[in-house]
């Protein structure tokens, strides 16, 4: 696992970082994402102010995030609740 050192551009500034390997294309691909959110605010919204589009972002993506939380947790509920009723079954098989 070896250690590559890469920048990063994200809304016209460059960050350095020393990343793994394996993590490089997933970095960039964030990257690109980012600067493509920041694009849409922009172009949807006339934002110009970097600082308010990057808290555009920010915000859009932690209200993603929470809603996928949502839909783990409730998955893993479901999940949880069939696990039981198959264990009941193979209880009541013995």
């Amino acid at each position: 696992m070896s250690e590559l050192s890469i920048k990063i551009r994200i809304a016209e500034r460059e960050y350095p970082m020393r990343v793994k390997e394996e993590e490089e294309e997933r970095l960039r691909i964030v990257g690109k994402l980012l600067n493509e959110r920041l694009k849409f605010f922009k172009d949807q919204f006339g934002i110009q102010d970097k600082q308010d589009l990057l808290a555009m972002v920010a915000f859009e993506t932690m209200v993603e995030k929470l809603k996928l939380e949502d839909e783990k947790n409730k998955h893993l509920s479901k999940v949880g609740q069939q696990l039981n009723v198959l264990d009941d079954l193979l209880s009541s098989a013995k």
